[in-house]
């Protein structure tokens, strides 16, 4: 009578493939058993313990490289051995159930890459009327300036938090939308100018420059932020001159472009 299992009973037994079992061989964390006069190999009590040992292992997440080493051990390096595994776990699931609330925030576009003070700001601007070209705008501006200033950001959204409550900086914004309908040379790009430098002289908390690692001042990342996607709007791009030009005749130390 012959002894001992076949490879594919012995996988049946401990519950994986065959496949799985000659790879457990090929790293060396289990023993091939010797082969029978017929020259197949059987498996007996020994290498079918081992091979459950390290099916259940390998399930619970220790990776082939290192199992060989805890079912070695003694209880006591067991012991240690297992607790290492279960904190890279525990990183483990914490990145992805971070990657997965990034899911969620990718369901809402504005959540994907902005947090919620911000998003507060942008749904301010659609309840106050903004369209959604503008706030979309405005949306990419504040994605560039986290990115380029993360540790002043918050400062950064100060402003527009106290602008967004005063109705009459929020009319002059709609102008200066309306304002790109006009004529390059239309005197009203002027006179709007100096209204909106008004608004922010009347509030010199609005003009104050983060402090941080990353100062507000840095002309190259005011640029990008302050500016961004005015190639394709030539009257906003000439009204915002118009009103840095009036802030800075004030004292107030605008970057230059």
């Amino acid at each position: 009578m012959t002894s001992g299992l076949t490879i594919g009973q012995a996988a049946a037994f401990a519950g994986v493939t065959v496949k799985t079992v000659r790879h457990y061989h090929r790293h060396g964390l289990v023993d091939e058993p010797g082969r029978d006069s017929s020259g197949y190999r059987r498996y007996g009590s020994t290498e079918l313990l081992r091979l459950v040992q390290v099916r259940t292992m390998a399930a619970a997440g220790v990776p082939l490289a290192e199992i060989g080493s805890p079912i070695d051990a003694d209880a006591e390096r067991f012991a240690a051995a297992l607790a290492d595994v279960e904190r890279r776990l525990t990183d483990r699931i914490a990145d992805l159930v971070a990657r997965r609330d990034t899911l969620y925030r990718l369901a809402d576009g504005d959540r994907a890459l902005l947090p919620d003070r911000a998003c507060a700001v942008l749904d301010r601007m659609r309840a106050l009327g903004f369209g959604p070209d503008y706030v979309a705008a405005q949306r990419e501006a504040l994605v560039l300036a986290r990115a380029l200033m993360p540790d002043v950001f918050e400062a950064f959204l100060t402003p527009f938090e106290t602008l967004l409550d005063d109705p009459e900086y929020v009319d002059l914004t709609k102008r200066a939308l309306e304002a790109e309908a006009w004529e390059p040379d239309d005197p009203r790009l002027e006179e709007l100018a100096s209204a909106m430098a008004d608004r922010y002289l009347a509030n010199p908390a609005l003009l104050e420059i983060p402090a941080g690692p990353q100062p507000w001042a840095d002309s190259t990342r005011y640029g990008l932020v302050n500016h961004h996607g005015e190639d394709q709007a030539s009257n906003s791009a000439r009204l915002t001159a118009l009103t840095e030009a009036k802030l800075r005749s004030a004292g107030i130390p605008v970057p230059h472009q």
